[in-house]
């Protein structure tokens, strides 16, 4: 028996299937040439963040109607694993309507590749290690954290690169017998490769997004299965990708310094590597400069901030989009109606360098997509939300949806529709004035206008407010109402005689509307008036005539 072969039967239990097992068990995908199969591979260390929500976008975009996105969880490190955060963050990601192609949902496992939860593939990784210690590629390492303290002091002082390379690599050159003696002794150790990589060599590849990258190339005898057993994210995901088919990893630009270990590590192991793309980071500016955004410091660094203020999730996705392509705007004016899904977003067409989050543009892309929203979809979408999170106004909408209903398709069906709301937790101040009981009169007179002419412009209209035809006989009236009482039908007609009227048609509407609505401004009066109802609106119209008269 060889000492290769030797070592492995001491390191690993005999029943660690060969790696050719694995390689059969999960085959090639057989999808057509070009086809994409990307993943995200998050761990539930915390609640989705708006970094993941946006990686997962943005891999879901590359795979395409024809390639495939699945959703790994890489939960190996248990000690840092926050309860519930799993479920957050596939429930999040669905919710925003990320869909996996396959993986870990909330049902249970999906796919033909499965585990795809990292702490049930322990002897997948065990099989992919004796694979390297057969082939002489790997060692156990018996260094205590005080040898390696020892080490990392020794190259300070030298002012040397610090890691575990070369001389410093102790283990290394241990032999058969002194391995056998440390196990024998109950010796812990890890997993080391054997790396055989020279800094000195360069390492060059074309990144997906960022273009042609050289690196020197890995020396280190990483870890690759820690004293428990569990293996390292390098080894983990160099083992997982391969067998998962895996043909784009587009990640965070934080893992760029990892890349030539993983190439390493796809070679030695025979694997084929996957094309890498980096996704450069949310930033938010601060002080004049620019930093990642902040899970401790930032509410908007958390997806469920976006969930608990009433923003339309396919809205935020549009934002984000603005941020991953400077064309998708373009595309998104040529194709009002289309599904964000349908742009062909192109990694090599990212912005190479972190784009800040700008919390003015996600409002106004929010209502642009809101007012293109049906009265059917607006309302289905609130109600869900204001029933997690708004119990008064739930029950007010849905009390009478039909009226509910009337107030949302107010200037909503037009070619230019009206943008008031951003997000559901606006609605309720926006609709208050047609309830009663939150409707809070505000009367607020143009320059124009006196008390006294208020007062004579409301209880003239009140004695009839044309609500029974349609909108161009409405206006009619308030034209023949305005010349009765001294105002200009129309603004260009006041303008070019000023001192011939008291004020023009936009005056009277103004008092009418501030005594029916409260506001200044409002969605089409005559389809507020109309949803309100003749005995509402003359009440109001009453009510604020007595007010201007004190």
């Amino acid at each position: 028996m060889d000492s290769n072969r030797y070592l492995a039967d001491l390191l690993f239990d005999k029943d660690i299937k060969d790696f050719e097992y694995y390689e059969e068990k999960y085959p090639h995908r057989g999808l057509k040439e070009g086809v994409k199969v990307t993943r995200l591979a998050p761990s539930p260390t915390g609640y989705l963040h708006l970094g993941v929500l946006y990686s997962a976008l943005i891999n879901r975009m590359a795979a395409g109607k024809d390639g495939i996105f699945y959703l790994r969880i890489e939960d190996t490190d248990k000690k840092r694993e926050v309860e519930g955060g799993l479920e957050d963050i596939v429930n999040g990601l669905i919710s925003f309507g990320i869909v996996p192609d396959e993986g870990f949902m909330p049902d249970g496992e999906k796919g033909s590749y499965a585990p795809y939860r990292q702490r049930l593939r322990r002897d997948i990784y065990h099989s992919a290690a004796k694979k390297l210690v057969l082939e002489g590629l790997a060692y156990p390492c018996f260094c205590t954290e005080e040898e390696l303290e020892q080490t990392r002091s020794e190259q300070e002082s030298q002012k040397i690169r610090p890691g575990y390379y070369g001389k410093y690599a102790r283990c290394r050159s241990l032999s058969i017998d002194e391995i056998k003696q440390k196990l024998d002794a109950g010796a812990p150790y890890v997993l080391r490769l054997k790396s055989p990589g020279n800094e000195e060599n360069k390492v060059i590849f074309t990144d997906a997004i960022k273009g042609k990258i050289e690196m020197p190339e890995n020396d280190t005898d990483i870890v690759l299965l820690k004293s428990d057993g569990i293996p390292t994210y390098h080894f983990a995901h160099a083992v997982d990708d391969h067998l998962m088919r895996t043909t784009h990893v587009i990640r965070g630009d934080e893992w760029i310094s990892s890349v030539p270990i993983h190439l390493q590590l796809f070679r030695l192991l025979g694997f084929k590597p996957p094309k890498y793309a980096h996704i450069a980071p949310i930033m938010k500016s601060e002080g004049g400069s620019k930093r990642k955004l902040s899970k401790r410091r930032d509410p908007e660094a958390a997806v469920k901030y976006f969930s608990e203020q009433g923003f339309e999730p396919r809205a935020v996705l549009e934002y984000l989009l603005t941020i991953a392509s400077s064309g998708f705007e373009d595309w998104r004016r040529a194709n009002k109606d289309a599904d964000i899904f349908d742009f062909d977003l192109k990694l090599n067409k990212m912005s190479q360098s972190g784009a800040l989050f700008d919390m003015d543009k996600l409002l106004d892309v929010s209502k642009n997509y809101i007012s293109r929203m049906s009265t059917e979809d607006v309302l289905n979408s609130l109600l869900s939300w204001a029933e997690k999170y708004d119990a008064a106004l739930y029950n007010r909408l849905s009390g009478d949806k039909a009226y509910a209903a009337a107030i949302f398709s107010i200037d909503r069906d037009i070619p230019k529709p009206r943008k008031d709301i951003a997000k559901w937790n606006e609605t309720a101040q926006f609709i208050s004035y047609f309830y009663d009981d939150t409707f809070a009169p505000q009367y607020e007179l143009p320059e124009n206008v006196s008390a006294s002419d208020a007062v004579e412009i409301l209880e003239r209209y009140a004695e009839n407010p044309h609500l029974d035809g349609d909108k161009t006989l409405w206006f009619d009236s308030v034209k023949q109402l305005c010349s009765s009482l001294g105002y200009a039908e129309n603004t260009k007609e006041y303008k070019s005689e000023p001192d011939k009227y008291k004020g023009h048609i936009g005056d009277v509407s103004a008092v009418i509307r501030t005594a029916v609505t409260g506001r200044k401004n409002s969605p089409d009066l005559f389809e507020i008036m109309k949803i309100l109802g003749r005995d509402r609106t003359s009440s109001r119209l009453n009510r604020a005539a007595e007010y201007f008269k004190k």
